[in-house]
């Protein structure tokens, strides 16, 4: 059941070669896509950490969006392989959290599919609305240790994250 008055926050790391650009594109070509999303650039995709994500779910955002360059296309060779080995576990990490799946997504765009990437944007955030909000800090109780869970959580997880890197 779609939730008509919740409106997603959406953080969206996008790589500085191509999604950002294809984000800029969308914004000259006055292409609309959703406002939800809060974009940050970041030089590639394969930057992104997971913990980036794990943060901006803990700190509040319903949703979160990956995109990077085409497979094959990237400017730091491979480092995008790296982001999708990176998506799988990090899927597989927030399902066990009991997070839903569709919150976090990763997508390909490439500098002239601005297009393209304001249609993820709108599908990611209509994925999200439909879930409702995600309400994790809420869920956690506030006795100032979410930070240090956070920490703890990611340091449990490390070996799996350096086999990564």
């Amino acid at each position: 059941m779609v939730n008509e008055n919740f409106e997603p926050k959406i953080v969206g790391f996008c790589c500085n070669w191509c999604s950002y650009r294809a984000a800029d594109l969308a914004g000259t070509a006055r292409i609309k896509y959703s406002p939800n999303v809060r974009v940050l650039r970041v030089m590639c995709s394969g930057r992104v950490d997971p913990s980036f994500v794990m943060k901006a779910l803990a700190s509040g955002a319903d949703g979160v969006l990956i995109a990077g360059c085409h497979p094959g296309e990237c400017h730091y060779i491979e480092q995008n392989y790296k982001a999708m080995r990176r998506y799988s576990i990090l899927k597989h990490t927030l399902r066990a959290m009991g997070v839903e799946p569709d919150r976090v997504r990763l997508v390909w765009a490439s500098a002239a599919e601005g297009q393209q990437l304001a249609e993820a944007i709108d599908l990611l955030v209509a994925d999200v609305r439909k879930l409702g909000p995600l309400k994790w800090p809420g869920n956690w109780t506030e006795n100032g240790q979410r930070e240090e869970a956070l920490e703890t959580l990611l340091k449990e997880h490390e070996e799996a994250f350096e086999v990564l890197t």
